[in-house]
């Protein structure tokens, strides 16, 4: 039996032609550079008459989901387990979790974001064996994938990640220049200049200052980061109520004056239809940004005038910017669950990880050291910058142990909230640092009284 997608089986799984066209999808896997290492796979005995139900959230590119549901199929015809994947929206995803886990019914597998894992961990089966087959046979789980798949200092894997989306800046050239500029600057004082430059001309940055999982908490560590700020230091001691954090607070409040009106509401999307429609010229996502206005004839003129850049350093060292990252979990109440390794460990094999990261066109990025040689980081040179995402060192809780509690940290957009109400004028920056402080230590004491 062939192991990738031919047309004509894509056609029938409901891949559009489009989608054929930008993902090569027949011809990867035999023209795949992709080294893969002669390991021999766990031995597990799928469960007589297994169905599967999964959920993950909903996709940015449609050939995310096209390709995803085309691996399935596949799984189901080389197995005979059905599985129903179900794709709900980003700001759902970690209630649905949590009721699936407080209820201990619901979905086999769910494919949550960065953290998820920690927060349930007594709720979820190890997936050792699967990260371990399938980290030798793939180079190796990179640092962001190890961060987010073991539990806190121990090798045993509670999640398995699937690739993470980083959320650099991008901004329209023509303008920056314009305004003296070639490149946003990497220090605070030289990013205050050019934001009210732009500002000035009428072509003003935005960033998210709304409870969104990916833009608003991604602009939130960012500004915390680049200050050398940190929720915790490495013993996991809250430390966020700091000189750096009110540092960067004092920086939003001059920043924020800056920004098109609106953010403290934006969600995931808002920036994108901001960007698209050409109301302002900076702000920071994913690649899908890039790549709904690079296929839309309407708005290819604003992808070529487009660049990508590293979230800047600040004060920091390297560029702190983390990925936001899919992450698999399979419950202990399923009751198939070497049903749903064999899915997972299916779903990460070359030839249908490969295909599917292509899919991508860069919106997510591996979390395994050998795809990095995938076909789609060479085909674009604005879409390369996305490629190294899972090697950062920066994660949600950083400095410190990844927990339940960090997760409600983020989960609750704390330190969103936190810049939001000093940006907004509705605190100091240390009355603001104080809150956020005794928010996070409620959520610790919960934690430590279990």
């Amino acid at each position: 039996m062939r192991n990738d997608i031919t047309r004509r089986d894509a056609l029938a799984l409901g891949l559009s032609a489009a989608t054929l066209a930008a993902t090569g999808a027949a011809a990867q896997t035999q023209s795949s550079t992709i080294k893969a290492a002669d390991v021999p796979a766990p031995k597990r005995d799928i469960e007589k008459g297994a169905s599967l139900r999964m959920l993950r959230p909903v996709r940015f590119v449609q050939a995310d989901e096209d390709v995803f549901r085309a691996n399935a199929a596949k799984f189901t015809k080389e197995t005979g387990v059905e599985i129903k994947v179900d794709f709900v929206g980003w700001e759902d995803i970690n209630q649905q979790t949590a009721v699936t886990a407080n209820s201990g019914a619901g979905p086999d597998i769910i494919i949550g974001f960065s953290d998820a894992p920690h927060i349930y961990i007594d709720k979820l089966i190890e997936l050792t064996d699967v990260a371990d087959y399938v980290g030798k046979k793939y180079g190796g789980w990179l640092p962001l994938a190890q961060r987010y798949g073991k539990k806190n200092k121990s090798d045993a894997w509670i999640g398995l990640p699937f690739g993470a989306t980083a959320g650099p800046l991008i901004y329209r050239k023509s303008i920056l220049q314009s305004v003296g500029f070639d490149k946003v600057p990497e220090d605070h004082a030289g990013i205050l200049d050019l934001c009210q430059k732009l500002h000035k001309a009428g072509k003003p940055a935005g960033f998210a200052l709304g409870n969104a999982k990916g833009d608003g908490n991604g602009f939130a560590n960012w500004a915390l980061w680049s200050h050398n700020g940190s929720l915790l230091d490495e013993e996991g001691n809250v430390v966020i109520n700091s000189k750096e954090t009110i540092a960067a607070l004092n920086w939003v409040k001059q920043l924020y004056p800056t920004f098109i009106a609106g953010t403290p509401s934006w969600n995931d999307v808002s920036n994108n239809r901001a960007y698209s429609s050409q109301e302002i010229s900076l702000t920071a996502n994913g690649v899908s940004l890039y790549f709904s206005l690079k296929n839309d004839p309407a708005t290819k003129a604003i992808a070529e005038d487009s660049e990508h850049q590293l979230l800047p350093k600040g004060v920091a060292k390297i560029s702190p910017m983390a990925g936001l990252t899919l992450n698999a979990m399979v419950f202990k109440h399923s009751q198939y669950p070497n049903a749903a390794k064999a899915f997972l460990q299916y779903m990460l094999e070359k030839d249908q990880y490969e295909p599917w990261l292509n899919a991508n066109s860069g919106y997510w990025s591996q979390p395994l050291a050998a795809y990095a040689e995938a076909a789609v980081w060479s085909q674009d040179p604005k879409v390369k910058l996305f490629k190294d995402t899972m090697n950062s060192t920066y994660y949600d809780g950083y400095k410190g142990p990844i927990s339940t509690a960090t997760g409600a940290v983020s989960a609750d957009y704390v330190l969103i909230q936190m810049f939001a109400s000093v940006a907004t004028g509705a605190a100091t920056p240390e009355a603001a640092a104080a809150e956020a402080e005794q928010r996070c230590k409620r959520y610790f004491r919960r934690q430590a009284a279990k």
